[in-house]
């Protein structure tokens, strides 16, 4: 799978977990350079409190454009620390 917005590959991967049709991807397979932390939370009843990311490339910014579970409820450990997209990101196989 790959995640990508304006021509670039954000996140690429093999191994994604999906959650709710969301394709959640392991840590080391994101450009973290390309995030910045976003100070959107938010909270689901089951999976717990998402923090989010803004996306940044060339020039522009996709706010809060992915998002991740730092620390997830019990239900939802299998996800800790991946992260997902939205806003106009592609997730491609």
């Amino acid at each position: 799978m790959k995640a990508i917005w304006q021509n670039e590959v954000i996140a690429e991967s093999d191994s994604t977990v999906v959650v709710e049709n969301n394709h959640y991807f392991p840590p080391s397979s994101v450009k973290t350079t390309l995030l910045s932390p976003s100070k959107t939370h938010t909270h689901c009843p089951w999976k717990g409190d998402a923090s989010y990311y803004d996306v940044n490339i060339h020039g522009k910014t996709n706010r809060d454009a992915a998002w991740y579970y730092p620390e997830p409820m019990k239900a939802a450990e299998n996800i800790k620390g991946y992260i997902a997209f939205w806003k106009g990101v592609e997730v491609v196989q």
